[in-house]
Parts: C-alpha cells; sequence; structure tokens
C-alpha cells in the first residue's frame, strides 16, 4: 500500500488512531510540532494560526464535500452547518386538516350508527366510549398540533466509527 497523504481522512473501525494518524475530532494541534500539516489545511477548522490550529471535527458528524453545484448551497471548506435538534413551529408544519366525527354503532360491522352502544373495541373486548351520540363531530382541539415546543432529534441514521487524519506521510503534489 502506497503512504497516505497528510491531512488524508480516513475511516476506521477500530478504537484508537493508528500511529501517524490522530482522531478528526476538532483537536488543537501546535503548529511547530505539525507544520506540513498546517501548510495544508491552516485555520479553516479553527486555531490562532499563530501557535496553533484545529483538525477538523467529524465527531457525530457528516461529512460534506465543499463547493457549488446545481441546486446545491456554495459550502466552503471548514465550514459547519445543521442541528443535532430541530424544533418545528406550527408555521413550518405542512398545512393539512383533520375532520373526525364519532360513528358508533352495537356491532363494528354495521355501518349504521346507534345510540348507546360504543366508538371502537379493544382485545380483550373493552368498549371505548360508551354512550356517544352518533355522527357527533369531536372537539377540534383533540387534533391541534402538539409537542409543547420540544426538540425532536435531527440525525441521519448512522453507525460509530472513528474518522482520523494523516499526520504524517507523503505531502500532496498541487496540480
Amino acid at each position: 500500500m502506497a503512504d497516505s497523504f497528510i491531512g488524508e481522512i480516513d475511516i476506521f473501525a477500530f478504537n484508537y488512531a493508528p500511529y501517524g494518524w490522530a482522531f478528526a475530532d476538532g483537536s488543537t494541534l501546535a503548529i511547530s510540532q505539525y507544520n506540513a500539516l498546517y501548510a495544508l489545511i491552516g485555520v479553516a477548522y479553527g486555531g490562532n494560526g499563530q501557535t496553533n490550529f484545529m483538525v477538523p471535527n467529524l465527531s457525530e458528524r457528516g461529512a460534506c464535500g465543499q463547493g457549488v453545484g446545481p441546486g446545491l448551497t456554495p459550502r466552503l471548506i471548514g465550514e459547519t452547518f445543521g442541528a443535532f435538534s430541530e424544533t418545528l413551529q406550527v408555521n413550518e408544519m405542512p398545512a393539512h386538516g383533520h375532520g373526525w366525527t364519532l360513528q358508533n354503532g352495537a356491532d363494528p360491522r354495521i355501518p349504521a350508527p346507534v345510540a348507546g352502544s360504543y366508538l371502537a373495541t379493544s382485545r380483550p373486548q373493552v368498549e371505548i366510549y360508551l354512550a356517544g351520540q352518533p355522527n357527533a363531530a369531536f372537539s377540534p382541539k383533540t387534533i391541534a398540533p402538539q409537542g409543547g415546543s420540544q426538540a425532536h432529534d435531527n440525525r441521519q441514521p448512522y453507525l460509530a466509527m472513528n474518522f482520523c487524519i494523516c499526520l504524517t506521510g507523503a505531502f500532496p503534489a498541487f496540480s
């Protein structure tokens, strides 16, 4: 196998960074120790640019190519975007409506509602909503938007592996 390029990022299925590699976890490195890597990535991922710089942070993140494309958002190297969780507001939800009508009957197989019977049953046989009036509309509050302004997880499915960046190896040639 050929030498890896300095700055190359690879994924490893074991729990340590191989010799000459470091976890791509946003760590701060000294420019004086890793000047070749600094020459390639500079402070694109952070650092003060005088004594230190940072490696990319791919912990709990997905990688995205930089650049532009038709219909895509332009992305700069080192740019972070997205959110780990999201709280949807009512005006962000698609417009939709639900109408509910109580259709109760003595026998669920009979389509004609009968006063004094049930809306639904469960197993074992338990009658729910006894003595409802046939064709009564439910309150609109029974289907109003809910959630209590709580955020929901906003991550794609993922598998935990280690992203590492090469610290020593071949310096890539510019084309």
